[in-house]
């Protein structure tokens, strides 16, 4: 099954329609950067022919593509290059300016940005020349301020995540140490730091109570650009595994609110709920304390699905973006959540609302229709002139990370070393966290149909299951734990013998260098999620697989579908026939086919990295603020009745029409 391309599918579903955006695929739909942005007619149409005409024409056009329209405040945030481009139309313009219409009053909007960036340049002028004459009486080297150039000042990113990408942990002496945390997140902005100036806030994993240790560990933080989120231990039991894991995550990953059969467990979860939206306004508080004029914040996860709005309510032109990092499900499954409009209203303050996949957008867009009853379009959601845009946009990896691991002496002595081990078999890959969502009973069902169904291969191929614990303290994940380990002991007692086994199954986290080993010699990599927002596994074994050419067992219901699914091989998880199948046509494909697909998802990988999502992202989010400046200024303002009525009384002649 390969999925059909985004362009192809913008005006298909039965849940509405929207654009994706994207890094650089040309399946990908995103709105042009340098799109012409919408300027006011001149009333004064002579006088703008002839203005117009020549250099100021040429100025107009560059101004509209900096989409720097939003108010004359924001010409003072020009990057270096905007500035000179501007400055050099301005001093061809200031001419056609002063040659006849001295005298005339502009009434376009460019024509006085144009005037206010010559006032600008002049003052920067006068200054330059008098700093320079200043310095050469000291006889001093020249400065940057001799040329006239302005320092450039990068845009600020405030990152708001549940977790803060450095972990804390107390030293032996009692001193605080910083690890750096783990996550695809943290890897999918490390590079965003080249081209914007980076502020994380969250919760830095650890418990202190108010004292000299927590100023301690702040001022520690603060130095590696990170505001923490002090929450105590109950805050963390109802907000953290409360709201977000025990509700919100479990409903967008299709699993039903488990019945609340007493009374005191509804109240529980109206303590949940409370302890969400006071963990947000902590949050909220931090943002806006640090907060600074033309700061992007950018917030992630269902943990922080209130944010936006309580930011917008203290900085109503605050850039605001959310994105998703799960899946967001059907409208029919979303509208089971007791607060499901307060979310929903919530999310749609923000400017921009992004995405893993079309999919996931087009059922919030949907649910935004069915339960507000507003009006969803290809671009978004829309509520009486107030316009929030939603897209899709898949996440990567750091591609560069994995393979430039692959070439250090320690992973070729692993991949020697497991080369030596598995010599004879076929290797089959699979690493999850030990989930509910991530299909591992199924996978081994499967792996279980095609050794009953294809005795050959019984003493000729081993998988390798990687699963990672997590949740260890939750009764659900207790009982996946004992039914998996229960399969895998039927399985090896049924299919192995004295000298081998069929399952090498593994309750532990490899270390990196030792997973990249296994990724490159691994011939079938099994990816069997239920509901997956994306699935990274599926990149990093890609990434790892440019000599070995493996092959890549995709469920359909993974993000990564959408985007590794022309490569890859798709499978219904729950098909147990379809699984076995699935298997047997990856052990047995042809080498020219292996190394095509490969190639395939290879170049995907490596075009849509993490940064590039990260940065497309972040453009998108500055052009959308500045659209939706324009928007609100074509909508006429609202009319108060005293306005007009008490002019009207005062007027010695009234008219009134009746249309």
């Amino acid at each position: 099954m390969t999925p059909q391309p985004y362009s192809s599918r913008l005006s298909s579903g039965s849940e509405g329609n929207f654009r994706t955006a994207r890094a650089s695929d040309p399946h990908l739909r995103v709105a042009d950067p340098a799109r012409k942005l919408p300027t006011r007619e001149n009333s004064a149409s002579n006088n703008t022919v002839s203005i117009e005409s020549g250099p100021l024409k040429e100025l107009r056009r560059q101004l509209e593509s900096l989409s720097t329209l939003g108010s004359s405040d924001t010409l003072g945030d020009l990057s270096t290059n905007a500035a000179a481009a501007a400055a050099a139309a301005a001093a061809a313009v200031e001419a056609a300016l002063d040659g006849g219409n001295t005298g005339r009053d502009t009434s376009t909007r460019v024509e006085r940005l144009l005037q206010e960036r010559q006032r600008y340049m002049q003052r920067v002028k006068s200054v330059t020349l008098l700093t320079a004459a200043t310095d050469d009486d000291d006889d001093t080297c020249p400065s940057e301020e001799h040329s006239g150039e302005q320092p450039q000042v990068r845009q600020r990113i405030i990152i708001a995540a549940n977790r803060l990408p450095i972990s804390a942990q107390r030293k032996p002496d009692g001193k605080w140490g910083l690890n750096q945390s783990a996550g695809g997140l943290v890897s999918a902005l490390s590079g965003v730091g080249n081209n914007y100036e980076m502020l994380w806030v969250g919760w830095p994993g650890v418990f202190v109570e108010e004292g000299p240790d927590r100023d301690a560990l702040t001022q520690l933080l603060r130095r590696r650009g990170c505001l923490p989120i002090y929450l105590s231990r109950s805050e963390v039991d109802l907000y953290y595994n409360g709201y977000c894991n025990n509700i919100l995550w479990p409903l967008f990953h299709y699993v039903p609110l488990s019945f609340e059969s007493k009374l005191s467990e509804t109240k529980n979860m109206g303590l949940q709920w409370s302890a969400y939206q006071e963990a947000n306004e902590l949050f909220a508080r931090v943002i806006l304390n640090a907060y600074q004029h033309g700061d992007v914040v950018w917030c992630h996860d269902y943990h922080l699905m209130l944010l936006p709005s309580k930011l917008k309510e203290e900085h109503p032109n605050m850039k605001v973006g959310w994105f998703l990092h799960t899946p967001f499900p059907s409208s029919e499954i979303y509208r089971m959540l007791p607060v499901r409009e307060e979310l929903l209203l919530s999310v749609l303050s923000a400017d921009l609302v992004g995405f893993h996949t079309y999919d996931y957008a087009r059922h919030f867009v949907s649910a935004c229709s069915r339960i507000l009853g507003f009006e969803g379009t290809p671009e978004g959601v829309e509520d009486n002139g107030n316009f929030t845009r939603v897209a899709a946009f898949p996440i990567g990896i750091d591609p560069g990370r994995f393979t430039q691991a692959l070439e250090t002496e320690r992973v070729q002595a692993h991949i020697h070393e497991l080369r030596q081990r598995f010599q004879g078999r076929k290797v089959m890959l699979g690493v999850d966290r030990l989930d509910m969502i991530k299909g591992i009973p199924q996978k081994l069902l499967g792996f279980e149909k095609f050794l009953s169904e294809h005795p050959e291969w019984r003493d000729r191929v081993l998988l390798v299951q990687i699963a990672v614990p997590t949740r260890t303290d939750v009764p659900e994940y207790q009982r996946l734990t004992s039914q998996v380990h229960e399969i895998v002991g039927r399985i090896n007692g049924r299919f192995g013998t004295l000298g081998s086994v069929p399952i090498q199954h593994l309750d532990c986290s490899l270390a990196f260098t030792e997973l990249c080993a296994l990724y490159a010699v691994t011939d079938v990599c099994l990816v069997t999620s239920l509901r997956d927002g994306m699935n990274l596994v599926s990149y990093e074994f890609v990434s790892c697989q440019s000599k070995n050419a493996g092959v890549l067992v995709l469920s359909e219901f993974a993000g990564a579908a959408q985007s590794l699914g022309a490569g890859a091989l798709l499978v219904n998880p729950w098909n147990v026939n379809d699984m076995a199948a699935a298997i047997e046509d990856a052990l047995t494909m042809p080498d020219a086919e292996r190394r095509e697909r490969q190639q395939q998802n290879f170049t995907h990988v490596t075009i849509h990295t993490a940064q590039a999502w990260a940065d497309t992202f972040v453009s998108e989010l500055n052009d959308t603020h500045v659209e939706a400046e324009l928007r609100r200024k074509r909508i006429p303002p609202q009319l108060f009745p005293l306005s007009v009525v008490e002019p009207f009384v005062a007027a010695r002649h009234r008219l009134i029409i009746l249309v």
